[in-house]
């Protein structure tokens, strides 16, 4: 009874949707409400009659669907389910759109006692490629984001701010050399981004560490590369213009008679070195020329060169009250930093401050006192006065900065990597904290009293974060910094910055002071706590470990594995690490505890230079992927020593052949529990257009006992991968939870997620309205990693980098 109502139905919906189609060419009919009403309620009782009907058919009938795959062919046989409802069909009120004719269901349909996915998939006997026909019922998520104060839009918190000007009104302009979204210079009020100084990115241009403003205009240094098209006024090919930029106060540009570049708002002061440094004085601005040893005077509305004089390595100025300049002389070989005391004619003064050690930034407060940025091992603001002999009266901020008592541990006063200071006329205080080696923006307004009255963070580019498996994701790390994630909050509410893991003085050869990690694994290897960060080019794995008795929050450099380089040479130039060996590659462990990189601790070896990927399983083995026939690499963990590092040699790794069907293996993720291993790459099937480096490849496929020897997949699935030449789309890199296999793409950083019993797709993710459903591009080889928690909720982190933030899926478990 039940498939004859079903044939009933189907020719009734044929003849209906010919009569809305025939009706939908009349544009009075599309816009009446009679007629969407007549129509909507026509397809209501329809659908209610076929519901009523198999409600009858179904109650007390369940069939449950058995998939088996013979072992001797690995045919699937399909069997047929009809599930029992909880309750009856409900009627479904469909209104129609006016414009498409299309519905929009308002009422739930029913719940199934238990969730079936009658997937139709066929499997090819010879290569075991799933083909997806069906998907799966779709999985519920949401979107949000962690690390950035501003989810979403044109206006959100900077990748860095490297230089401040705080005016009278607390109208904070910024500058920095390069922010991915364009917003390398910035205008900040009241913990809000108000605007962005336009045309500061792309074209070869960039921004730079110098800013000021006056009653009229900002000010700014920026870099203007060639272009090869000097008609628009760009420099020859092989230079570059260092320069001054104007802008009005709402950040357009304001051209000036004789301004260079494409609009005329540009002061070229050097072709050699930037511009350090920027002030005004009633209708002058000071500009400080690096490479000339020279700090050069100009009309601030006319712009022309007034007059000069010398300064060795002139950096930021500031204004006093008398209107002399104090200039940050920067710190040349042995000779230390000072400031210098100038009046407006070019005089130096006898008045100077030495007792400093990395003055960065300088400001003079409503009071006439002089504020400096001290980015030494204090890690605070000083106060001086200045009316005769400067003295200092006085710091801000604790001393020791983020390393005071707990050390990396995240509070209101504890400073880090320092870049600017300033105050406004009410005398409220202005940080910014970069962290180091530009960890991100921490921009802070204290009350005169020291009270913190907001804070704008964006704290995250190109990189992406992963949670400690003992707290259920409570625990977030990045490759920096570590947030407490509270999920019963709103999007972008849930996570607090907690802790800054980086401490360049007690350990000055830390890894991330001298590379560029991006790719961030938390592990619990026998009980402790480890991250583990790779970078762009899959190049080096490092590995940290936690003492919190000795250092806090901070992350310990313990070992490091990199790569052979294929130049049989160095693997990194310069003189870090010290004592690396002259060629192929090497495995470094502090075997003393101390975190630097010394003669007797490293493993050598030599390899294939190529690298596809770095995985680190649940009991701390390390596997790594190499582009060729025998491409696996195993490292045993060989336990903890006595100093808290994990142990790998090059005597116990395994050599894994790669299975057949890959000829270029990108990533590895293995998983011991199950003795499952999932490999992406290249395959002969549907090899590589090209040889784009950065993706994860053209198929995934697992393979079950692993251990035991098993090279047969259990299934393969090909995921997005270019095969135009026209590089629209790739997948960038994938991640395994739970039951389920992501994998985002490059470009429209969408996230395809399969089931990883079948390989059938289950969804595709994009994002939310949370984050403005947008995305930049996803540069790096982990730039998706997924946890399941203790509930069944699955957590799904995205780099993304274009707005400086981690995009975070939540999916229903």
């Amino acid at each position: 009874m039940i498939n004859k109502l079903l044939t009933q139905f189907k020719k009734l919906r044929h003849h209906l949707n010919q009569h809305i189609k025939k009706l939908s060419n009349t544009r009075y009919l599309q816009r009446s409400k009679t007629f969407k009403f007549l129509l909507s309620l026509t397809v209501a009782v329809i659908v209610t009659t076929l519901g009523i009907t198999t409600d009858w058919a179904t109650t007390g009938t369940r069939t449950l669907t058995h998939n088996t795959i013979g072992s001797d062919n690995l045919r699937v046989e399909n069997n047929t389910e009809i599930p029992t409802l909880t309750h009856k069909i409900l009627p479904i009120n469909n209104t129609i759109g006016s414009e498409h004719l299309w519905g929009q269901n308002n009422t739930e349909i029913p719940t199934l006692t238990h969730k079936i996915s009658p997937i139709s998939n066929t499997i090819d006997s010879e290569n075991l490629l799933v083909q997806n026909k069906t998907e799966t019922p779709t999985l519920n998520y949401k979107t949000s984001w962690i690390g950035n104060t501003i989810g979403s839009g044109n206006l959100r918190v900077q990748n860095n701010i490297e230089a401040m000007y705080v005016a009278p009104d607390g109208t904070v302009y910024t500058n920095s050399h390069w922010d991915e979204a364009g917003m390398e210079a910035g205008i900040y009020k009241d913990g809000k981004v108000i605007a962005a100084l336009g045309d500061t990115h792309g074209w070869s241009r960039g921004g730079g560490k110098a800013v000021t403003a006056n009653s009229k205009y900002v000010y700014i240094a920026m870099t203007q590369g060639s272009r090869g098209d000097t008609k628009e006024d760009y420099p020859p090919e092989g230079t570059t213009w260092y320069s001054v930029r104007r802008y009005d106060l709402t950040g357009k540009p304001a051209p000036f008679p004789n301004g260079r570049g494409w609009d005329k708002s540009m002061l070229i002061t050097s072709t050699k070195s930037e511009v350090t440094g920027l002030a005004t004085v009633e209708n002058e601005l000071y500009v400080s020329d690096f490479a000339a040893n020279r700090i050069r005077i100009y009309d601030t509305d006319t712009m022309k060169e007034l007059r000069s004089f010398s300064v060795a390595n002139p950096g930021a100025i500031t204004i006093d009250p008398q209107k002399n300049l104090w200039i940050i002389q920067g710190k040349n070989g042995s000779k230390p930093a000072k400031i210098l005391h100038y009046s407006q004619s070019g005089k130096q003064l006898p008045q100077e401050i030495a007792d400093i050690v990395e003055p960065t930034a300088i400001a003079v407060n409503h009071q006439g006192k002089l504020l400096v940025a001290e980015n030494g091992p204090r890690q605070q603001m000083l106060i001086y006065d200045i009316k005769d002999q400067p003295v200092q009266v006085g710091s801000f901020g604790s001393k020791g900065g983020i390393y005071a008592g707990v050390a990396g541990e995240v509070r209101d006063l504890k400073l880090y990597g320092l870049t600017g200071v300033g105050t406004d006329a009410s005398g409220n205080i202005y940080i910014n904290s970069n962290g180091f080696n530009k960890s991100g923006t921490d921009l802070r307004k204290f009350s005169s009293s020291g009270k913190l009255l907001w804070r704008s963070l964006g704290l995250i580019f190109v990189d992406n974060a992963d949670a400690d498996p003992k707290t259920d994701g409570v625990d977030l790390f990045t490759k920096q910094e570590h947030y407490l994630m509270d999920y019963s909050k709103s999007a972008g509410k849930q996570w607090t910055y907690k802790a800054y893991t980086l401490n360049p003085f007690k350990y000055p050869q830390d890894p991330r002071l001298h590379t560029s990690p991006d790719g961030t694994f938390v592990r619990r290897i026998q009980g402790k706590p480890f991250l583990f960060l790779t970078d762009m080019y899959n190049s080096f794995l490092q590995i940290y470990r936690f003492n919190p008795a000795t250092d806090g929050k901070v992350a310990i450099p313990a070992g490091m594995f990199v790569g052979t380089n294929s130049t049989d040479k160095p693997f990194f130039a310069g003189n870090w690490p010290p004592h690396q060996p002259e060629q192929g590659e090497w495995i470094w462990r502090d075997r003393n505890g101390n975190g630097k990189f010394e003669k007797n601790e490293y493993d050598r070896n030599k390899d294939y230079p190529h690298l596809g990927g770095w995985w680190v399983d649940s009991k701390g083995d390390i596997w790594k992927a190499l582009r060729t026939e025998d491409g696996i690499r195993h490292y045993p963990l060989q336990g903890i020593d006595s100093k808290g590092n994990p142990i790998y040699n090059y005597s116990s790794m395994e050599k894994q052949a790669t299975p057949k069907i890959f000829n270029d293996l990108r990533r590895i993720e293995y998983f011991p529990k199950t003795d499952s291993m999932y490999l992406s790459g290249f395959t002969v099937d549907h090899p590589a257009l090209g040889d784009d480096t950065g993706v994860a490849g053209s198929e995934i496929a697992r393979f079950d006992n692993w251990s035991q020897g098993n090279r047969t997949p259990k299934w393969r699935i090909v995921i997005p991968y270019d095969s135009t030449g026209k590089r629209e789309v790739s997948t960038a890199a994938i991640s395994v939870a739970g039951n389920n296999v992501f994998a985002v793409t490059v470009k429209t950083a969408e996230v395809y997620v399969y089931n990883a019993t079948t390989g059938a797709q289950v969804q595709q993710l994009k994002p939310g309205p949370e984050v403005g459903s947008e995305s930049g591009w996803i540069d790096i080889p982990y730039g998706i990693r997924a946890f399941r928690r203790s509930n069944g909720e699955y957590l799904v982190f995205v780099e993304e980098n274009w707005k400086g933030k981690v995009i975070m899926y939540r999916l229903a478990g």
